[in-house]
């Protein structure tokens, strides 16, 4: 029962990360993460909360800049991943993290993003 209601908010939050009009050309991941989803998931406090939002924001600008750069557009995303898991490991305990780390590894996989990382697998 436990996995199934993990998964079942798995894609809850999978469905509202921006998906939305894919073509020939395939639209890339703007990094957009439900933050209300994503707190209520972790359970954070009021303060991890505004932490963890500003840490989204900057994960969704560094996503931004990655996938519209023209060089190095691959190695640019994995810094941004990278960047966005050191930063979350700060702010959430072990646990929160541990289920963070699965939510991003399964959102990355969906989006056709392989990331390789320890923390991923």
């Amino acid at each position: 029962m436990k996995k199934f209601g993990f998964t079942l908010l798995m894609g809850l939050v999978c469905l509202s990360v921006s998906a939305e009009g894919r073509n020939d050309s395939e639209k890339k991941w703007d990094g957009s993460i439900n933050k209300a989803k994503l707190t209520k998931y972790l359970q954070l406090s009021d303060t991890q909360h505004s932490q963890v939002a500003n840490i989204c924001d900057f994960f969704q600008e560094q996503m931004k800049t990655a996938n519209s750069a023209r060089v190095n557009n691959d190695e640019k995303v994995r810094n941004a991943v990278y960047g966005n898991l050191n930063l979350m490991k700060k702010t959430l305990d072990d646990k929160q993290y541990s289920e963070y780390v699965r939510l991003m590894a399964l959102t990355l996989r969906n989006k056709g993003l392989n990331i390789e990382h320890s923390d991923l697998k």
